[in-house]
């Protein structure tokens, strides 16, 4: 039978590994941006969206637990919000007595 080559025979010596340089940026990225813009280069990058604008918690605690969604326009929202924090009233208040005013006026077409 034949014997198995040893693969490490001809080593003499041990290889010593090391830790590539880092390599250097040929250019700063400043310089870079500096010369996009004097030579009017769009960015990539998105441009940032402005926040919009956000409306204050409202925090009641008024024991109602049932969920009611419909959807409405921006205009229907904003209404809406405003006439509750002008009655100074829960959203769930101001349904009820939007639908006690329609019973009211009889609210059937």
């Amino acid at each position: 039978m034949s014997t198995r080559v040893d693969p490490f025979a001809n080593i003499t010596e041990l290889p010593t590994f090391t830790t590539k340089p880092k390599k250097e940026k040929p250019v700063e990225e400043e310089t870079i941006a500096h010369l996009a813009e004097q030579n009017n280069f769009p960015s990539r990058q998105p441009a940032r969206a402005s926040k919009a604008e956000r409306r204050q918690p409202r925090i009641h605690r008024t024991g109602r637990n049932q969920q009611f969604t419909a959807k409405v326009t921006k205009e229907t929202i904003d209404k809406i919000y405003r006439l509750a924090n002008e009655m100074n009233v829960p959203l769930g208040e101001l349904l009820r007595l939007a639908v006690d005013a329609l019973e009211r006026a009889g609210g059937s077409r």
